[in-house]
């Protein structure tokens, strides 16, 4: 069945897609605001936010909202990116009335209880603590700043210890009032669901709310820069990253197909080459992910402090033979890839649920799958080839963690790979 979309005078937007065989459904809130939204003393607040949706309402204690999905035997969570935040349930299809007004409820009534939020706020700084004691997790924060200095896009979501340390009910309450607006709100229901039903009781619970204009974030610039940290660990972590499209740019499905021929699986060149047949890592990849004005084309791999240097030379040299001599079976394969990534995704209500809201949000429609896998088999071996080509000789940002002291210069490998 096709989504259905239904928008209310506020701007608050409804779109379902009902799949009738399934037992389930996936129901959730997107909200347009994340980490990109922040300003600089607010950084991490989104993320603290969405924490605090679940510690108590004026309707609910927090163990109330922990018990009342899991007692039908579904589930309640929640997470934040950089452009959005996204409140969702999994539950039997009797029980997505009791999902909608639970999410709803925590969306909309959150009292920031003062002892909760000391809770929270520890739960919160560990969080943080844990990321900074994870290499392959910490890097991917640095190499975003790196690609984004001083601006929005370039900081953590979780945000500096510093700056949770210090948030107040006051600051929470107003990051609320400034952007949980409906216009910037979408509910994406999947599954055995009832549109008309849903969209009933989506005007009770959020009809009347007041709409204050959309609030964009500022445009991104990908500047590029590297860094890099030294430090004894076990393996050296290392980073490359060049801008790649929007989600609304022509290019997005050919940056999914050179990436993914790149490093986007096993018979990929740098896995091949790096991997089977150099030994020089045990882990190595290419991705292309996308914002809403811009996106990143990055390669990550941990190798030994010894080897870090050839790493990083050889990922270079291939991404230009890759420019030069990717082969029309390569594309074709890639192309395979990411039309069955898509595709077997979308047998989950979950997946569907967050796809049309993503979809909604770029958009303002879901478009038919059939017009997205005619994007992806539209890429040509020569878009794919151009695209390698720029990205080598464009900006790039490069983060390194661990034994790096003989991994090369950025500069270096953009020289090298100009050669």
């Amino acid at each position: 069945m096709s989504p259905r979309l239904h928008t209310f005078p506020n701007g608050f937007r409804v779109v379902t897609e009902l799949q009738p065989s399934m037992q389930s459904a996936a129901v959730g809130v997107w909200v347009l605001a994340g980490g990109r939204h922040e300003r600089i003393e607010q950084n991490g607040i989104a993320h603290f936010l969405e924490h605090m949706a679940f510690k108590g309402t004026t309707r609910r204690s927090p163990l109330e909202i922990a018990e009342v999905l899991e007692n039908v035997g579904g589930y309640l969570n929640a997470y934040t990116t950089r452009e959005t935040t996204a409140y969702y349930a999994r539950v039997l299809k009797d029980d997505v009335s009791l999902a909608l007004d639970v999410i709803g409820d925590i969306v909309l009534n959150p009292v920031f209880d003062p002892h909760e939020l000391e809770v929270e706020r520890g739960v919160i700084l560990s969080e943080i603590g844990q990321s900074l004691d994870t290499p392959d997790d910490v890097i991917f924060d640095w190499l975003q700043e790196a690609a984004y200095p001083r601006q929005p896009l370039g900081r953590t979501i979780l945000g500096p210890a510093e700056r949770v340390s210090a948030f107040s009910r006051d600051d929470l309450a107003g990051f609320v009032e400034e952007h949980y607006s409906p216009e910037r709100m979408i509910l994406s229901a999947s599954g055995n669901v009832d549109h008309d039903r849903i969209v009933a009781e989506a005007g009770e619970i959020f009809g009347g709310l007041r709409p204050h204009g959309q609030d964009h974030a500022d445009p991104a610039r990908f500047e590029g820069g590297e860094f890099r940290k030294v430090k004894k660990l076990e393996q050296a972590h290392f980073t490359l990253a060049f801008e790649g499209p929007g989600y609304r740019d022509a290019d997005i499905y050919v940056a999914q197909a050179a990436t993914t021929a790149l490093g986007g699986g096993m018979s990929s060149r740098l896995f091949q080459e790096l991997r089977e047949r150099r030994g020089l890592c045990y882990t190595i990849y290419a991705q292309s992910g996308a914002y809403f004005d811009t996106g990143l084309t990055t390669i990550y791999a941990g190798t030994s402090g010894e080897q870090v240097r050839e790493l990083a030379e050889v990922t270079i040299d291939e991404m230009k033979r890759a420019a030069g001599e990717m082969t029309a079976e390569e594309v074709d394969r890639a192309r395979a890839q990411i039309k069955a990534g898509l595709l077997m995704g979308l047998e989950s209500p979950s997946s569907r649920a967050e796809r049309n809201a993503r979809m909604i949000g770029i958009w303002g429609r879901v478009p038919p799958l059939e017009e997205t896998v005619a994007r992806i088999d539209a890429v040509t071996l020569d878009q794919v080839r151009a695209f390698l080509a720029a990205s080598g000789t464009g900006r790039a940002s490069m983060a390194l963690y661990g034994p790096v002291k003989s991994a090369p210069e950025l500069e270096d490998l953009r020289e090298r790979f100009a050669a």
